[in-house]
């Protein structure tokens, strides 16, 4: 956990789509304090033909851009480390897809605990589940 679910305007590659994953992760993990080895990302391909900004296509514009939808259960970050993410994710998805269109967006949603999770599981249950064993340990 999290999901990532990501549009961008570019053609389909599998070395895009491991570039984008793996940046998106790293810095998932590295300000967002979410754990790599759970988080998933979803890769949405959009022509930049077919992504119109301000009544002209993105390959008009000579511009690239980008969706992000990332979730994560509600209050596990700090408002300024939802700041820094949304920067550094623009500041990456620049460098890897060149000239951004500036209307490419992060979202990071966040959603209640208990009813949000993976594996069946609630990210509620999960906390306190942790909390009970913890108890019991010491």
């Amino acid at each position: 956990m999290p999901i990532l679910n990501l549009k961008v305007s570019a053609p389909r590659s599998a070395s895009l789509s491991r570039t984008l994953s793996e940046g998106l992760v790293e810095a998932t993990a590295r300000i967002l304090r979410k754990n790599p080895e759970i988080t998933a990302v979803v890769i949405d391909y959009v022509s930049p033909e077919d992504w119109i900004v301000g009544g002209r296509s993105l390959a008009e514009q000579k511009k690239a851009s980008f969706w992000l939808d990332i979730k994560v259960a509600d209050g596990t970050n700090t408002k300024d480390e939802k700041a820094l993410y949304l920067a550094e994710v623009f500041a990456f998805m620049g460098r890897v897809l060149g000239s951004l269109h500036e209307e490419s967006y992060v979202l990071v949603h966040e959603v209640p605990a208990d009813a949000y999770g993976f594996g069946g599981l609630t990210q509620e249950h999960r906390y306190i589940a942790n909390k009970l064993r913890t108890a019991l340990a010491a």
